[in-house]
């Protein structure tokens, strides 16, 4: 008679580490993301037939009753905003309401070209 123990096979690896991991990273990249942040008043964009993607990373927000919003900036103080980052080359993205009078938008492009803006994106849409 045989009394040797049998054979036990090997304990498999616990895969738990390796979820634990996953969330911290998960949180991590959640907690350092930069979310967009809202936009201030609502803006239905003018529509044209060639919309391309804006490409500038500063935003003024034109809305129909001629609000005029830079960041957490309203009024003529957004102007004085936006004047500040004129040294950073950026292009603006002009977000206009399709609403907004034509000699309103004449002043506001007058205003950017005062504070030294020579790149400025007006955003629209597809129709």
């Amino acid at each position: 008679m045989d009394f040797d123990a049998a054979p036990r096979k090997p304990r498999a690896e616990s895969i738990v580490p390796m979820i634990n991991v996953v969330f911290l990273l998960l949180i991590f990249f959640l907690m350092t993301a930069r979310i967009a942040p809202p936009e201030p008043f609502e803006v239905s964009p003018p529509t044209a037939d060639n919309a391309a993607e804006p490409e500038g990373e500063l935003i003024l927000f034109v809305g129909k009753d001629s609000a005029v919003q830079f960041q957490d900036t309203a009024g003529d103080a957004a102007y004085k905003a936006i004047g500040a980052a004129t040294g950073t080359g950026k292009a603006l993205q002009l977000r206009i309401d399709a609403s907004l009078d034509g000699d309103r938008l004449a002043q506001v492009m007058q205003e950017l070209a005062a504070v030294g803006f020579s790149r400025v994106e007006v955003v629209v849409q597809a129709p």
